[in-house]
């Protein structure tokens, strides 16, 4: 399936700043692009890449002062089969995990595993262990947390949103990652392109967030805010939370001016 992506960013800078920005598709999925996949600037800068410590491609450059636009548009050739499901996956013991999983487990910035562990187990401890506790962890939060984008605070933690009981999709993101460490069961969180395909439209189009568990030996996706498998789920990078994945991070002033996000199916590969 090929899949058209994009963005088009822009800020208002005040003076000069130095910016990091995490909008490349993830190097895992690099074979999978048809078109190159830069970040253009308007005006042209000087940007380099690095990749980060949790395999992240990162983008980095200074702002001048005035309007700043970042755009691309990349194709992709992603697999057109749903996210996979595995029920008999097994979670793993701890002393049995590799040694860089053990960081999801723990505490972080917006998931206090510490804080909501009494909860974890009460809802989810006598559940049998393995993929189905993940997904019980899913409907739950599903269910007990209601979709609102005026309710959006970038301080909100996992424990704000199981005592408001609302939040947006990276809320339900942080509170399914702390149930699941909180059960020992290595959560990261992860964010993307996750375009409306077979599915019912819904407009404007976003970056999406999403989690991964660790269970059989390997990461698996899961989405406590949709629920479902879904088609066309593009990763751009993972971390402990939303903190470590920030789309952009400005090392001062820099005001959101517009956004622009585009994931769908490119019309020329669609029959007739």
């Amino acid at each position: 399936m090929l899949i058209r992506l994009g963005y088009d960013i822009q800020f208002q800078i005040p003076t000069s700043v130095a910016m990091v920005a995490l909008l490349s598709v993830h190097p895992s999925l690099a074979h999978e692009l048809v078109e190159p996949d830069e970040l253009k600037t308007e005006p042209e800068l000087k940007v380099s890449h690095y990749i980060d410590s949790f395999g992240n491609r990162c983008s980095r450059f200074v702002a001048p002062p005035g309007l700043l636009r970042l755009w691309c548009s990349t194709l992709i050739q992603h697999t057109d089969e749903p996210d996979e499901v595995n029920l008999s996956a097994r979670e793993i013991p701890v002393g049995d995990l590799p040694d860089e999983v053990l960081m999801y487990l723990l505490n972080s910035r917006y998931c206090e595993v510490d804080r909501l562990s009494s909860v974890a187990c009460d809802h989810f401890g006598n559940l049998p262990q393995g993929w189905n506790r993940v997904q019980a962890v899913c409907d739950w939060v599903h269910n007990h947390i209601a979709f609102d984008y005026q309710q959006a605070r970038p301080t909100k933690t996992a424990l704000d949103v199981y005592t408001e009981k609302v939040g947006v999709c990276r809320d339900y993101q942080h509170l399914a990652i702390t149930f699941c460490r909180a059960l020992n069961i290595p959560a990261r969180y992860a964010t993307g392109y996750l375009g409306d395909i077979g599915v019912p439209l819904r407009l404007p189009m976003d970056f999406s967030a999403w989690f991964e568990v660790y269970l059989d030996n390997r990461w698996w996706a899961f989405d406590a805010r949709n629920n479902q498998p879904r088609l066309g789920r593009i990763l751009m990078a993972t971390g402990r939370d939303a903190s470590d994945v920030a789309m952009t991070t400005s090392f001062g002033q820099a005001d959101l001016w517009s956004f622009f996000v585009v994931s769908e199916v490119e019309e020329a590969a669609i029959p007739g």
